[in-house]
C-alpha cells in the first residue's frame, strides 16, 4: 500500500515516522517538495494553446504540445541529440515532476514569452486578467 504524508503539522509528521517504522524490508521513503497542483496544470493549457493560437515561430504554427516542449526545454537549459532521421530532437521535460515553485517558473516564463510577442492572454479561462 502506498501512503503519501504532506509534512504540514507535528501529526502528521509523527504519523510518517509511525507508517516508516512499521514498512517491511526493502520499502522506500522519498521526501520532497510538492509537485505542481491541478489548478496550476489547468492555466498552464489554455496560455499554451494562446501561443499555438497567436504565435508564427520560425514561419512555423506550432501546437501547444509542441510549445509545452519548446519552453520547458527552454526553462532547463535544452538538451538535443541528433534525430535519427537527420535533424536535431529538443528534449523538453515532463511537468508532472515539476515542483509548485519550478511550475510557477514555466508559468512566468510562457506569460513573459508571449508578451513579447504581443500574445492576448485575457480571454482565456482560468487566466486571470
Amino acid at each position: 500500500m502506498k501512503r503519501t504524508f504532506i509534512l504540514a503539522h507535528d501529526g502528521a509528521r509523527q504519523n510518517a515516522i509511525q507508517c516508516i517504522a512499521a514498512a517491511p524490508a526493502g520499502y522506500c521513503v522519498t521526501v520532497g517538495e510538492p509537485t505542481r497542483s491541478l489548478e496550476q496544470n489547468a492555466l498552464m493549457w489554455p496560455l499554451l494553446q494562446k501561443l499555438a493560437d497567436q504565435v508564427v515561430w520560425y514561419g512555423v504554427k506550432l501546437t501547444a504540445d509542441d510549445w509545452k516542449d519548446l519552453l520547458t526545454a527552454s526553462l532547463r537549459k535544452q538538451r538535443s541529440a541528433p534525430g535519427l532521421d537527420g535533424g536535431f530532437v529538443v528534449f523538453g521535460e515532463r511537468t508532472r515532476t515539476y515542483s509548485k515553485a519550478e511550475f510557477s517558473e514555466l508559468i512566468e516564463l510562457i506569460y513573459a514569452f508571449g508578451a513579447e510577442r504581443g500574445v492576448q492572454f485575457e480571454k482565456t479561462a482560468g487566466v486571470p486578467a
